[in-house]
């Protein structure tokens, strides 16, 4: 039997997911936690097999947690289950060792599948975030490097005459970048320039709403 502990700060949530687990023929449940600090402790009395983690804690983000626990138990399968369904997410969590990555609105099975798969040593992604990974990277820009750092000073907030001045650019150049990566990313202000970035992955932030 599989040994999953699950990391949840949803008690509702953790509580069905548990039973879900409980009633399948391929896993059992060995612990839940309701914060990160929580599932520190009860890793070190025995790590599991896969640990279910959700991306957003009261004490901090699953992204990071999944790199730095990782670090501490090689062998652990971390399995994303979250509400978060933007691509660049699952993008870095994946970047940061997570062995699969799916929604809490996914089929029941799919997560006794994901169980399964992650434990035989293959990634997985449930079939909606595979879909909406396949439509990003259908969508996926070309940008050269002067619109790269355009685009991130943008993102840090600089206006265009700033972004000019530590480039070394004149206005009007910074002004025709802008207007290439809003063409290119179809995008109508500074701010969903900036959101369609993030979510396209070409620009390496995390935001939770």
């Amino acid at each position: 039997m599989i040994q999953v502990h699950i990391t949840d700060d949803h008690k509702l949530v953790a509580g069905g997911i548990s039973l879900l687990i409980e009633n399948s023929d391929v896993a059992t449940v060995s612990g839940i936690s309701y914060s990160l600090a929580e599932c520190r402790k009860a890793l070190a009395f025995g790590a599991p097999d896969v640990l279910l983690l959700d991306l957003k804690l009261p004490d901090g983000d699953g992204i990071s947690f999944c790199a730095e626990i990782l670090n501490h138990y090689p062998e652990l399968k971390v399995l994303i289950l979250t509400s978060h369904e933007e691509y660049s997410f699952t993008r870095r969590a994946m970047a940061n060792g997570a062995a699969g990555y799916m929604l809490k609105a996914d089929l029941a099975e799919e997560l006794i599948t994901g169980l399964e798969t992650v434990m035989k040593g293959r990634r997985f992604v449930s079939f909606e975030i595979e879909t909406r990974m396949k439509k990003t990277e259908e969508h996926s820009v070309r940008l050269t490097l002067r619109e790269r750092q355009v685009l991130e000073g943008v993102a840090d907030g600089y206006t265009n005459q700033e972004i000019a001045d530590r480039l070394g650019l004149s206005i009007q150049t910074v002004k025709s970048y802008h207007k290439s990566l809003n063409q290119k990313i179809n995008a109508n202000n500074p701010t969903e320039l900036v959101r369609k970035a993030i979510d396209m992955g070409e620009i390496k932030r995390t935001v939770y709403p």
